[in-house]
Parts: C-alpha cells; structure tokens; sequence
C-alpha cells in the first residue's frame, strides 16, 4: 500500500535541513502487575529493592570520595560490595551493574550540566526511598504461557502470576526483553519488561497546523479559539486528601521506631513505642489516593496529546519554564496539578512515533504581542481581552498567544501561513529563528 504524505509535511520535514531534529529509537515499555505472593515474597522484594539503594548510595559515594571516577569503576565497585556484604551477594550481579548504571546516570547528567553551564547542576544525591529495582537479561525467568515470572537470585522470591492487558501479553510472546524492573507503588507490586524494539506508526496527514498557548483558566487554545478545560484532579481529591491526612496524623506517634530498642551488648532495653497498624494502613491509602490522582492526570494528558497530534501535521507550543512560574505561591498548585510538562512531553513523543513536526518555542511576549501588527501592549494577567490600539482589534489574550505561538513555530520551520486557509506555504528559514528555549521534534534523519 502506498504511503500517502501532505505536500506541507513534506516541505517542513524534508526542506531545512538546518534544523537538528531529534532521532532515535524506542524502547518499549509495558507493565503488568504481579499478584498471587506470599508476604516472605513481597518482604524478599522489598529487601532487594533496599540493596539496590545500597549499591546505588555506595557508588555515589565512591564518586565522591575518588577523583577520575568512570563507569568502570562503579562497576568494580558492585563486585567489593558482594564479597563484602553477604545481602548484597544476594543480588544478581546484572542487577547490581544496573544500580550502579543508575549511579552513573545521575553522575553523567550532572558533568554535563556543569560543562553547559546552566545555573543548577542538580549534584548527584543518596537515595533514601527507592522503589525499584532493575535485572537485565539474568535474574528471572519467564513461563511459557507469559503469565507468570520467577526470580531466580539469592533473595528467593520465586513466581509470581503476571496480569496485564492482551497487547503486553503479544509482545511478551514476540518482542526479545532488554530489562526487567520490579515497581513498588502504594496499590502492589508491578513488573516493567523493557523492550528492543522501536514503535513506529502510520501517521494521517490532514494538512492542518496548530497553535497552543498553555493556560490555567484554559488548559489550551488555539489560533482557532478552540479550548480545552483542565478537570483539576487534585482540586476534586482535596476533600478526600485532607480527610485521609487528619485521619494519618492523629494516629502518628512522635518519636516512635519500628523496631525494639536494644545496646550493643545484646541486652534488651525498654520497648520504644512504634507506629501502629493503623497508622500503617492509612499512610497506604493516602498513597493510594495520590496514586489515583497521578494515574488521572497521566491518562488525560496522554489522550490530549494524541488527539491534538493525530489531527493536525504541525503542532507548535510553548516551552514554559514551569520551575520560575511556581515559585508564584498563589498559583503554584494550579500549575503543578496541570501538568504542562507531562503533556509537552507526550506532544513530542507522538510527533516522533507519527513522523510530525512538534515545535516548542519560547512563550516570551506571546501574550502582549499584537498578533495582528505587532504592536506590544501590556497587560497584567487578570486581563483576559486583549486590545491594540494600534490596530483596533479586539480578542481574548490567549488566541492571541496562540497565533503569536503558531507564528513563531512557522518562522522557525520556514512555512510562511495564511489563518485563512489550512495550506502552508513554503519559504526560507534563517539559521537565527532557533533561539534559546526553542526545539523542533520529528522522527526525520538529517
């Protein structure tokens, strides 16, 4: 069947090759939830998901105590630790390289910050809580039938039964497995099986371009006036929330241990208080809760994202610096519910799996900016209508954001655009339209 293409999509994506577009391949995730174990099954993965940490914590250390530290080392590092702490024998070695593969993604990311100069380099730190841990191809077992798993290293946790949707269960029978990671959250265990593969799709090709301007009041407009509301997941669960946190705190004992107090010498002391099984079983359905709300917003933004680049070619908007905007106390949890990031980061993910253009641009003057002459006119965020007074044009603020958005997206790409019409036309872009806080998304190779 032959491919059918949009002459716009192709002018865009085939055209400017000055651009740097992103490229690289995929890695499959999917995830099924272990059930049917015992408590010493679930005590066994908590405490290989604590050795870990440890290996982890280990090396980080060991980075900082060492000057010249390489990956190499890290992983000399891991075989140390297993002649010298017999629990962390217990963990397969694929596994421990893995920890410290963490270790050394932290440590990399920082250098790399540091070399860039950028104002907080996020210094590598010690783990306190992890919730995970990663074996790579040795280390479990799966069935035959893919429907359950066993762990074959020293902590013994043996099988489990594996519940998933029919999809994961094909590509559990067809695709190899890079990685396996055991997922603690607040409602089970989870296992996440790492695919090679890469996920490319047949994209539809309508001809169609979009502005987005990211809004609290709007969660999006376009050029078009077309908004989007956001639900205010966290807003609806504060009744809830707050109800399970009072319950929470009225059972927490200050100062309480979880276990015996006890001297070096053996001889045990007087008991210190512990927290009960009360307070335990509602610290877990406050995660819960804050579970469902993680589990809401990820889905609705998923859903948006794939709405808006399945029906349009090119998708542009803005790259808001959500860490500045937060530090406003007033609005900081308006912002952080939205999660503006999270569905940036879906836009682009399916502007790479359908072969679209995915831009983001810096949301400077986006609003004061006259869409219609360019005039400037400021204006504070409670007003919502925008007025020129140059040219006497009259429209919300955030359709005015929207087409200043699509504009500058347009001028990056090189297409000149007509809002009357859906038709790009092409031009010549300047090496000097990529600025800072600006980037382009395809699957396209250079």
């Amino acid at each position: 069947m032959r491919r059918r293409t949009n002459p716009l999509s192709c002018c865009i994506l085939s055209k400017f090759f000055w651009i740097k577009l992103c490229y690289h391949s995929f890695m499959i995730v999917r995830e099924a939830k272990l059930k049917h174990g015992t408590a010493e099954q679930y005590s066994a993965i908590d405490e290989a998901i604590r050795t870990a940490q440890f290996i982890r914590n280990k090396a980080v250390r060991y980075w900082m105590d060492n000057q010249c530290t390489n990956k190499a080392d890290l992983y000399s590092i891991c075989k140390d630790l297993a002649k010298e702490f017999g629990f962390a024998k217990k963990l397969n070695s694929a596994a421990r390289q893995a920890s410290a593969e963490r270790a050394w993604a932290a440590i990399s990311s920082f250098s790399a910050r540091c070399k860039k100069g950028v104002g907080k380099k996020g210094f590598p730190r010690f783990k306190k809580h992890c919730r995970s841990v990663e074996y790579k191809v040795s280390g479990w077992k799966l069935s035959d039938d893919c429907k359950s798993i066993a762990f074959t290293d020293g902590f013994e946790i043996g099988t489990l039964s594996i519940f998933c949707n029919n999809e994961t269960q094909a590509d559990l029978h067809r695709l190899k497995i890079n990685r396996v990671r055991i997922v603690r959250r607040a409602d089970g265990y989870y296992a996440q099986f790492c695919f090679d593969a890469d996920r490319q799709e047949q994209g539809e090709y309508s001809g169609n371009v979009v502005g987005l301007d990211l809004g609290l009041k709007f969660f999006t407009k376009d050029q078009n006036d077309n908004a989007v509301i956001y639900p205010q997941f966290l807003r609806k669960a504060e009744k809830q929330l707050k109800k399970t946190q009072r319950r929470l705190s009225k059972k927490f004992v200050k100062g309480a241990k979880p276990l015996l107090g006890g001297e070096p010498s053996g001889r045990v002391t007087r008991p210190v208080a512990q927290q009960s099984n009360n307070y335990h079983k509602v610290r877990k359905r406050l995660g819960r809760v804050h579970l469902k709300i993680q589990r809401q917003r990820k889905d609705w933004a998923i859903k948006q994202a794939r709405n808006v680049v399945m029906s349009n070619d090119v998708v542009v908007y803005e790259n808001l610096q959500i860490a500045n905007m937060v530090k406003n106390h007033h609005l900081a949890k308006s912002i952080s519910d939205a999660g503006w990031y999270q569905y940036s980061q879906w836009l682009d993910y399916y502007g790479k799996i359908w072969d679209k253009a995915v831009v983001a641009v810096s949301p400077n003057y986006t609003s004061q900016d006259c869409s219609n002459c360019g005039h400037r006119v400021k204006k504070s965020l409670s007003t919502r209508t925008h007025s020129c007074p140059n040219c006497k044009i009259e429209i919300c603020r955030d359709t005015n954001a929207a087409l200043n958005i699509l504009h500058k997206g347009l001028n990056i790409l090189g297409v000149e655009w007509n809002k009357h019409s859906t038709s790009g036309q092409e031009g010549s872009a300047s090496e000097n339209e990529g600025k800072r806080g600006e980037r382009c998304t395809s699957t396209v190779d250079e």
